[in-house]
């Protein structure tokens, strides 16, 4: 099975954040460890292929997505973790780098496959957030044992670090008001608690930056092997899921006007502007999103009937249909030319989105 495995490296604390000229040098010796490698033994001796690598370089450090074949989730990650860190040990410049995350981060179908692939008794746990704590934290289950789950490591810290983060990142989502999400609705099926709201808006924001970021991935995989989705042999986090009927439209040119498309919606959310979606590629964008943030919650432990319920009440109130049968997807209806057409003249629409004029008159 394919995985994606996403790596945040960072520079020692207290250095000062790289120039471009080292950046480009850091760039350089991480591709190059990276590019050396077809192989690795992951955890148990099980060899794990390298199939690509992408590498991103910041100020603080980089942001690597290591794509690989392996049997099941523990695997790809145990095996990208050894990867890296002996790339940064055997890189004098990179020797007091830090590893600060290395996870597969799942969509559902993905989620779904991976549990299946583990099978037995002594097979990981199936709630995601626990399978998740008990791989990561298995290199310093020692220095932690008795510890349980409350530990440094343990997944109930992990749960509670993300739950303040989710909702510190509420915040940001300055579109909506909690009463969008059910705060104080008159129905009590539909009314949610305020911190519930919080943490539908805060897992909103924070996978925004994951859908961006693996969108980016499908774009550059389309261009590189200059096909469309239908004839793609390459892993892509997202495009596959479009109807089906159009497949075969689904070149790297509409990859990026779907990307705009998520950016300029996302922007919207975050600086207040948003009114209401302005096409069809934003309700598929936005049905993409709330995805993308089910699924965050889920890793964590924090999806519960509450948070749902605010999840839902924020689809119902833009008119989004969340069902995940992509042949009954209302976009598959539609004409596939009209999917970046306006709904109305003041419907907001990026210059990068917008459909090419006609061709004038002979």
């Amino acid at each position: 099975m394919t995985y994606v495995v996403t790596v945040d490296i960072c520079i020692p604390e207290g250095t000062p954040e790289m120039d471009p000229l080292q950046r480009a040098g850091a760039v350089a010796l991480v591709e190059d460890g990276l590019d050396a490698v077809r192989a690795v033994e992951g955890p148990d001796g099980v060899q794990v292929d390298v199939l690509d690598t992408i590498v991103a370089v910041h100020p603080g450090g980089a942001l690597l997505k290591v794509v690989v074949d392996a049997p099941a989730l523990e695997f790809a990650e145990g095996s990208v973790q050894v990867l890296v860190d002996e790339l940064l040990e055997r890189t004098e410049v990179l020797a007091d780098w830090t590893i600060e995350r290395c996870e597969v981060e799942l969509h559902q179908d993905l989620a779904r496959e991976s549990l299946a692939a583990a099978d037995g008794p002594d097979a990981p746990p199936d709630d995601l957030a626990l399978r998740r704590a008990r791989h990561t934290a298995g290199a310093s289950s020692a220095q932690n044992a008795g510890e349980g789950d409350r530990g440094p490591d343990g997944p109930a810290t992990k749960a509670r670090a993300a739950r303040a983060r989710l909702l510190e990142l509420a915040a940001e989502l300055r579109a909506f008001s909690p009463a969008v999400f059910g705060v104080e609705a008159d129905d009590d099926q539909r009314a949610v608690p305020a911190e519930s709201a919080r943490l539908a808006a805060g897992a909103l924001v924070h996978a925004t930056d994951t859908l961006v970021d693996e969108l980016f991935e499908d774009v550059q995989v389309l261009a590189q092997e200059d096909a469309t989705v239908a004839e793609c042999e390459g892993p892509l986090w997202h495009l596959e899921r479009l109807p089906d009927r159009y497949a075969l439209q689904y070149d790297a040119r509409f990859a990026r006007r779907f990307l705009v498309t998520v950016i300029a919606l996302t922007t919207r959310f975050t600086d207040g502007s948003f009114q209401h979606l302005s096409c069809v590629a934003e309700e598929l964008a936005l049905r993409f999103l709330l995805n993308e943030a089910t699924t965050t919650l889920e890793l964590h432990g924090l999806l519960d009937d509450h948070v749902s319920t605010a999840l839902a009440n924020l689809a119902d109130a833009l008119c989004v249909d969340t069902d995940h049968d992509r042949v009954h997807h209302p976009a598959a209806l539609l004409p596939f030319t009209s999917w970046f057409t306006r709904f109305t003249e003041d419907s907001y629409a990026h210059p990068s989105t917008t459909d090419e004029p006609e061709a004038a008159p002979q």
